[in-house]
């Protein structure tokens, strides 16, 4: 199963340069690495970068990522994967543009 994580272009090329990272400014106050399941990148983007150009969809296998993903209630009820450790580069399977089209975030069609 695929897990989606959005960053904003510098969070992005961060990972790419450093390798690894613990997150968005959020990720860091909560002591996790938000994720989305499929069915909740759109209202995550929604929510959180409501308006914001320059994001990046990332897509991770949720079993690859190990025992340290947990699937957690957060928002309306929901288990969200929050991931306790560092995110590494070779967590990630690929990365796409989101654009943002008439205020609304685009998702790629393969998003499963």
């Amino acid at each position: 199963m695929l897990i989606y994580k959005i960053f904003r272009a510098d969070e992005w090329a961060a990972l790419q340069a450093e390798g690894e990272t613990l997150g968005a400014p959020i990720d860091l106050a909560d002591g996790y690495i938000h994720f989305s399941s499929a069915d909740q990148a759109a209202e995550t983007a929604a929510k959180h970068f409501a308006g914001a150009e320059g994001l990046w969809l990332i897509a991770c296998d949720a079993d690859a990522l190990g025992a340290e993903l947990k699937w957690e209630v957060s928002r309306g009820a929901a288990l969200f994967p929050h991931l306790y450790r560092p995110m590494k580069m070779t967590d990630v399977l690929w990365s796409k543009p989101l654009p943002l089209v008439d205020g609304t975030h685009q998702f790629p069609e393969d998003t499963e």
